[in-house]
């Protein structure tokens, strides 16, 4: 699982990075949950939920990100810029890539600004 977890992530870091997003971190710990991606949009930081699920039957991984997930991803976004003051007076956004299919070469879906965090 954790394995399956790492190869989506990696493949949609690659995506991002193609699409001309930097990187600044990876599954980023913080009090409140991890952060999958941490990236550079222009001067924009992107914090990047992956989600993954086989089938979108049930809504999709994107589907998953629920109030209590938003928030606690609000939540972790706000340590990691107090934690790297270089960042806390950047634009932010949260966007989501939703994963499916075989996650040896999942299909993404990209979701710029999924939410924000006045909503979560």
């Amino acid at each position: 699982m954790r394995s399956r977890g790492a190869g989506v992530e990696a493949a949609a870091r690659e995506h991002l990075l193609g699409a001309g997003l930097r990187m600044l971190a990876a599954n980023a710990a913080a009090r409140f949950g991890e952060l999958d991606l941490v990236m550079l949009d222009d001067d924009t930081v992107v914090f990047v939920e992956v989600r993954y699920r086989r089938s979108a039957r049930f809504g999709g991984g994107a589907a998953s990100v629920d109030a209590g997930k938003r928030r606690r991803l609000v939540l972790a976004a706000q340590q990691f810029l107090a934690m790297h003051r270089e960042h806390r007076d950047a634009p932010c956004r949260f966007d989501v890539v939703d994963a499916s299919g075989d996650p040896a070469a999942p299909q993404l879906r990209w979701i710029r600004d999924a939410f924000r965090a006045d909503d979560a």
